[in-house]
């Protein structure tokens, strides 16, 4: 169906129809096609036009935005007036990495409204300083230069040298900046 555009039903007439498929996953398939985990002509066929939407442990400063959004979203839902988020509150909620990602926020923000007796939010007991959190891992160094590395990449286009290019914005020289992308395995499909 995805190259034909047309499927049969078991004993019908064949079926074309007018469709775009558009899939989400939160794993590396160009990955997982190169090690045989993954179908390559099913990668190819769904690989038309990527978009990758960094994981909401990338992009903290999203978090007060999505807030805002779920308070009033479950707010009218469950009748209930919630007029402010305490500066405390946030800033709790943009430390946390979010490992359920945007799912598990929005699954919190309607339990804090649920739980909140006044105007402003009320985590409750849900979430724990995330100095103290048992779970929390501190990423190692080569995973903060490998997201520094990408970050600035993606910056500048990808551009290695030039005046505008990411070994400028490092402070590198291009060979070297390619000496580490190439340990730290970045590649431009990162």
């Amino acid at each position: 169906m995805l190259q034909e555009g047309e499927f049969e039903r078991v004993g019908g007439p064949t079926i074309r129809v007018g469709v775009r498929v558009i899939a989400a996953t939160n794993r590396d398939l160009e990955a997982a096609t190169h090690e045989g985990r993954f179908r390559a002509d099913l990668f190819y066929r769904l690989n038309v036009f990527p978009i990758r939407i960094p994981p909401l442990r990338e992009r903290p400063e999203d978090v007060p935005l999505l807030v805002r959004y779920f308070v009033t979203k479950y707010a009218r839902k469950l009748g209930r007036t919630i007029e402010t988020v305490p500066e405390r509150t946030l800033d709790c909620l943009v430390a946390y990495p979010w490992p359920g990602n945007i799912r598990e926020l929005e699954n919190v923000i309607e339990r804090a409204v649920i739980v909140s007796r006044g105007p402003g939010l009320e985590l409750g007991e849900w979430l724990p300083a995330p100095s103290v959190r048992p779970e929390a891992r501190v990423p190692t160094l080569e995973e903060l230069e490998r997201d520094h590395i990408l970050t600035v990449l993606r910056m500048t286009g990808w551009r290695v040298s030039g005046d505008r290019g990411a070994a400028v914005v490092l402070g590198l020289k291009p060979t070297t900046l390619e000496a580490r992308m190439k340990k730290l395995g970045i590649t431009r499909g990162a």
